[in-house]
């Protein structure tokens, strides 16, 4: 499963190259986590970005840490009105999107017979609704220049299925499937679409969900932490600066005959 968010402010970024210069990324979820891994990752690279969160304090953070051409927007992605200005602003502050990054998403768990209609609609709203409602409203200007890259971040939930997450798993199957149709409706216009689908990442969320198994089993923090672990053959968690390094290789000039692919990081726990 994706899991989201733990602060890595402190983590060691690589050389700075340029890369990406010249080309404006916006990342949506790019507060914590896999997001702000992403996000630090085109900074290094010299691309021109936005930064895309529901916490404006943090988000204002995050914009002055990363300094240059960096603008921060607060926005629920959920509601497509404003998901849509979301995107005009940041169109307005740095031009033409050249990569979305689709990232913004939760994950929280509930027995099937048990689960609600709200908790169904909030698992559809952040992980998929939300893609939908950036993505169209970006497309446009990439079908104008015949060029973009979109890179939606799934899950190996999206690949396979998990027990007591059946709400998360039908949304990331379905940014999947949507990654896929996408590839292939704008195959000949010049943009590209692929997802990531990382296992369990060493974030905030996944934090959350060991303090959840604690809570519900009584087990030590470090065997939740073990447990999960176990999913991936390696028997580790994921770093998240390893999806950013996966979606930078997919945003970049070397990957222009590569759409429509869903590709696990997960140590092997899912192959296709």
């Amino acid at each position: 499963m994706t899991a989201q968010p733990r602060d890595t402010t402190q983590t060691q970024q690589p050389h700075r190259t340029m890369a990406f210069a010249g080309r404006h990324v916006l990342v949506t979820g790019a507060t914590r986590g896999i997001g702000w891994a992403i996000a630090q990752a085109f900074a290094t690279q010299g691309a021109t970005l936005s930064l895309c969160g529901r916490d404006a304090e943090l988000l204002e953070q995050r914009r002055t840490a990363l300094g240059g051409r960096t603008a921060a927007f607060a926005a629920d992605l959920t509601d497509a009105a404003a998901a849509e200005a979301m995107v005009r602003q940041a169109i307005a502050a740095n031009g033409a999107i050249d990569i979305l990054v689709n990232n913004a998403g939760y994950g929280a768990s509930q027995p099937f017979a048990k689960m609600t209609a709200e908790h169904w609609d909030q698992m559809l709203g952040v992980n998929l609704s939300s893609v939908f409602h950036v993505t169209r409203a970006a497309i446009g200007g990439m079908l104008e220049r015949k060029q973009g890259r979109i890179v939606n971040v799934a899950s190996t939930a999206g690949l396979t299925g998990y027990a007591y997450v059946a709400a998360y798993v039908a949304a990331k199957h379905g940014v999947v499937g949507l990654t896929r149709a996408l590839a292939r409706e704008y195959a000949t216009q010049g943009i590209t679409v692929n997802a990531v689908c990382p296992g369990y990442v060493d974030t905030e969320m996944t934090a959350a969900t060991i303090d959840t198994i604690v809570k519900k089993t009584g087990r030590s923090a470090e065997d939740a932490r073990a447990e999960l672990a176990k999913s991936n053959p390696q028997g580790r968690l994921i770093r998240p600066e390893e999806v950013a390094d996966a979606v930078l290789w997919l945003a970049g000039d070397a990957a222009g005959s590569v759409t429509g692919q869903c590709i696990a990081i997960a140590g092997g726990e899912v192959m296709s």
